[in-house]
């Protein structure tokens, strides 16, 4: 089995600048910086074909690069707790249009659609429930301000280990032409 997800990784000027925000809460998981990224879609646990038929439909998007901002940080919770923190990327429609032709390439390999909100975010720590408090760092880093030129995408494998995920580029799709498949 492979677990999949596809997704676009932060220039290292950007990196640099997320890396920096790391620090300052007790019991925060802090990512690595190759695991930095913007997911466009969590795939999950696929059988080797359905990951070939994927990686074939991809293939296929087309659309222009386009400009990506961070503007700020936040936090995800669950059961009223925060589980996560993460930069905040300004949704935009070229983003939106990107996201929408990579979930449409989902659907024709056979994935069924996502039905999450999409909130466009790099994920910067997670967090357990003995974590320390988090509003001195949301207060510092809501400021983080950083863009970039979005030119192409990937699909990664996730291996999980004792020290958290790592991420493995299986394919690398360029932004190309005008985008209107």
């Amino acid at each position: 089995m492979h677990r999949l997800f596809i997704g676009v990784r932060p220039p290292e000027s950007v990196g640099d600048l997320l890396l920096d925000a790391m620090e300052g809460i007790e019991g925060a998981r802090w990512q690595d910086e190759s695991n930095l990224h913007l997911t466009l879609r969590f795939i999950g646990e696929v059988e080797r074909p359905a990951a070939n038929d994927l990686a074939m439909a991809l293939e296929h998007i087309t659309a222009p690069p386009f400009s990506a901002r961070i503007e700020g940080v936040g936090h995800f919770e669950r059961k009223g707790h925060p589980h996560a923190l993460w930069a905040r990327i300004v949704p935009s429609a070229p983003l939106e249009a990107l996201r929408q032709k990579v979930e449409r390439a989902c659907e024709s390999a056979g994935f069924e659609r996502e039905t999450r909100k999409f909130t466009p975010h790099i994920t910067l720590a997670r967090l357990n429930r003995s974590v320390g408090p988090i509003d001195a760092w949301l207060s510092s880093f809501g400021d983080m301000h950083a863009e970039w030129e979005i030119d192409g995408f990937t699909l990664y494998e996730s291996h999980l280990g004792h020290t958290g995920a790592h991420y493995e580029a299986i394919a690398q799709y360029p932004l190309r032409g005008d985008g209107a498949a």
